[in-house]
């Protein structure tokens, strides 16, 4: 059973396999926060701790909390995902609140629909009414989940000197 967890060192084990999971498979793991510098892993979990709290928050960016999707039945970090508190002007015009990623080989299982369910729980208990995701034109599995999920589709742009197209969702939390 999937159950998202904040970082701690008990789970340093399992983190580090998903990480080394996503290296070998060429993929540059997502969120972002998966591809931070993990080699004092508890500074690591302290910056994760500290973001969701506003403190450290780069210029340009905003607080946030960062989850692990943890299945206890197979003792696994099968992913993860970050929630931004709030938009500013960048995080409104392309990416939303929510950012996540499913490790390669959990992917096609029915994970990232219950990664993100579980998330707009917690969106929920962090008192946000709706919230923005936004996904890759190309990326139909994402688009899939998010729709499953009551993503409604707001528009489509363009990224800044790359030409791909990203997909704009809102979806409601009541």
């Amino acid at each position: 059973m999937l159950n998202l967890v904040r970082p701690e060192e008990i789970f340093k084990s399992q983190y580090i396999e998903m990480i080394e999971e996503w290296k070998a498979s060429g993929e540059k793991p997502e969120p972002w926060v998966l591809q931070e510098d993990y080699t004092f892993f508890n500074t690591m979990v302290q910056k994760f701790e500290l973001l969701s709290k506003g403190i450290g928050v780069q210029e340009g960016f905003v607080p946030s909390t960062t989850f692990w999707a943890y299945d206890n039945e197979s003792d696994k970090i099968v992913g993860a995902v970050n929630i931004r508190h709030y938009l500013n002007d960048l995080f409104l015009q392309a990416w939303g609140n929510i950012g996540y990623g499913v490790r390669p080989s959990e992917r096609r299982k029915g994970n990232a629909k219950i990664i993100l369910k579980l998330t707009l729980e917690k969106c929920k208990s962090l008192n946000m009414q709706r919230v923005l995701l936004g996904c890759y034109k190309e990326n139909i599995a994402s688009a899939k989940t998010i729709v499953g999920n009551g993503g409604i589709l707001e528009n489509e742009i363009e990224e800044n000197n790359t030409g791909k197209r990203i997909q704009r969702y809102w979806i409601s939390i009541l």
